[in-house]
């Protein structure tokens, strides 16, 4: 029986023909940008201004600099680029965006804050607006030894940039940092015999600052510290034996309610002088309920809202 793949097959071209390709057609309209139409730069009354207009999910390399080891790296952002846009323009043209970042990649660009003010600022007076923001997502590594044998490996948290350009006002920055805990359980450790259950913890914090208090240092440090050091214990890449037996007696040592975390870590971000704002969501993946447990506190410094 002869099989199929000795039979000769159609030319490539004849094969695209087959599933669907055609040729171009002529056409009638320039070819060359100058002679283009430009619907977007048509000025006329189109009914609102638009707060942000841009591009999303642009994934992106960057390179961040850490008071943690490594102290430079190379990661992957997930970016956010936006301006303004007066009513009587009806669009901006969206490709200076890109264009505008693969110039700060080539220049090997930095995402810090003066980073950041600088290329905020650059969008808008590129794009012929007032107002720009640009936000970034990404997973910063850092090396965690093992409590008792400082065995080493990475951990990650994931951490979050926005700027707020305004023209004619101080820039604004809002921080994130996501990063999971242990936290053991007061009442099961209060009510049993022996033992208490434990959970993973995720704590998401929020900051609000401006370029007139920056922190002194790296900030990611700052609120990485801010979450562990509340926590039962943090998480570690690497653990011998000798190491579990030391994480499990401190998480048992400082057994923590969702609620405990959530007010021990305001309380650290409450006395950090460059915080104008913040938020914290704690959310622990119970190991004994198909539910989560939560608690959030937002907090503005500014207004001195009662504790």
């Amino acid at each position: 029986m002869k099989s199929y793949a000795a039979q000769p097959l159609p030319s490539k071209e004849e094969r695209l023909i087959r599933f669907g390709s055609v040729p171009p057609i002529p056409g009638n309209k320039p070819t060359t940008k100058e002679k283009m139409s430009d619907l977007q730069n048509r000025s006329h009354d189109y009914l609102f201004n638009i707060n942000q207009v841009g591009i999303c999910k642009v994934r992106h390399p960057i390179q961040i600099r850490s008071e943690l080891i490594p102290d430079i790296q190379t990661t992957v952002a997930e970016l956010t680029l936006t301006t303004s846009l007066q009513r009587e323009s009806k669009g901006i043209n969206m490709s200076r965006l890109t264009e505008l970042l693969e110039r700060y990649r080539r220049e090997k660009w930095e995402a810090d804050f003066e980073g950041l003010q600088r290329l905020a600022a650059e969008m808008a007076e590129y794009m012929e607006q007032t107002q720009a923001e640009i936000e970034l997502e990404f997973p910063w590594f850092y090396e965690r030894s093992s409590p008792v044998l400082g065995m080493t490996g990475l951990n990650h948290s994931q951490a979050s940039m926005k700027v707020i350009y305004a023209q004619g006002n101080p820039l604004e920055f809002v921080l994130k940092l996501q990063t999971a805990v242990t936290t053991l359980c007061p009442c099961s450790k209060e009510i049993s015999e022996y033992s208490a259950h434990n959970q993973r913890g995720n704590v998401t914090v929020t900051v609000e600052l401006d370029e007139t208090s920056l922190p002194q240092s790296d900030w990611k440090t700052l609120l990485l510290d801010a979450i562990e050091s509340n926590a039962s214990s943090p998480l570690h890449p690497v653990l011998k034996r000798p190491d579990e037996k030391a994480v499990t007696e401190r998480a048992y040592e400082n057994p923590r309610f969702v609620e405990d975390m959530a007010r021990l870590v305001a309380a650290d971000l409450y006395e950090m002088d460059f915080v104008k704002a913040f938020k914290v969501e704690c959310r622990n993946e119970e190991s004994i309920h198909l539910h989560d447990a939560l608690a959030v506190i937002s907090f503005d410094n500014t207004t001195e809202a009662a504790l």
